[in-house]
């Protein structure tokens, strides 16, 4: 692979920001926690990921390629869903977060899923998972979800479904650096796309979506292919598997330190800080 991004070097508008963050002496923005579902399948040339490209005229992002996701709803924390797989406590332990803030996380992660993507990690029971979510009944909640006129636990409790959350499995978690005047504490996650069900775009936030292998996503990064250092980073780690099993066994475990990109102010221009392994993993794709 013939890797031609540079995760280290300011995204477009991102300079701006900088300089208007320095001029103010701002205080830095507190994050908001999100969560971000790296839908996974396998190709004929190796793992591949559902990607969305958000409209460029979104606040933050646009016209990136990223993983389905969003911030945290209030709502996602309640304990009033039915839940299979690790309990809260597990997910605590794994992201490093309280019980009550990885149960509004996990659920997150797949209520975001699904508006965005159209795949529901949820079943009638702990051993089975949807078959089918096109229609229009499905395209409805999706759209109700998004616009926040219903709650997730309502739409799972009127199909008598529970939460597969044995799906998932924790891979990173990115912290938005602070001069952007829009912070994310994002944790990733990454799950393999139920047979059966097929993603599709959905989300007003997006105008394109599909499927792209992980050796043409860094092949084409920073030309065809717009992303930010998380989603280009967290390709160049998913580039070190052959096999959606191989990235599943690989997340069993807790997620690494959180990143949170710093600045080499020294650089002309200034470029951002990120661990070593990126590097190293950037040098060999």
């Amino acid at each position: 692979m013939g890797s031609v991004m540079d995760p280290t070097a300011l995204p477009p508008g991102f300079a701006d920001q900088l300089a208007d963050y320095t001029a103010r002496a701002a205080a830095p923005v507190e994050a908001k926690v999100a969560a971000s579902t790296i839908l996974l399948r396998d190709g004929a040339a190796g793992v591949e990921a559902f990607l969305l490209r958000r409209r460029t005229q979104m606040a933050f992002a646009g016209g990136m390629v990223v993983f389905p996701g969003g911030g945290v709803d209030p709502r996602d924390a309640t304990d009033d869903v039915g839940w299979a797989g690790p309990p809260p406590s597990t997910w605590a332990q794994r992201l490093g977060l309280d019980d009550a803030a990885a149960r509004a996380v996990v659920c997150a992660a797949i209520r975001e899923t699904f508006e965005e993507s159209g795949v529901l990690l949820a079943g009638p029971d702990e051993a089975s998972v949807v078959d089918d979510t096109s229609g229009d009944a499905w395209a409805e909640a999706r759209r109700a979800l998004e616009a926040r006129e219903t709650a997730f636990t309502d739409v799972l409790r009127d199909r008598s479904l529970v939460l597969r959350t044995d799906l998932l499995r924790p891979w990173t978690c990115w912290i938005t650096p602070e001069f952007e005047p829009r912070r994310y504490r994002t944790f990733f996650f990454v799950t393999a796309s139920p047979a059966g069900q097929h993603a599709v775009a959905g989300s007003t936030e997006s105008d394109a979506a599909g499927w792209l292998g992980v050796g043409e996503a860094l092949d084409s990064a920073g030309e065809s292919v717009a992303m930010l250092p998380p989603q280009y980073c967290t390709f160049l780690e998913l580039g070190q598997y052959a096999t959606v099993s191989d990235v599943l066994d690989a997340a069993d475990r807790p997620i690494p330190d959180p990143v949170m990109p710093g600045l080499d102010t020294a650089a002309e221009p200034v470029r951002l800080l990120l661990p070593e392994r990126y590097a190293a993993l950037n040098r060999t794709a």
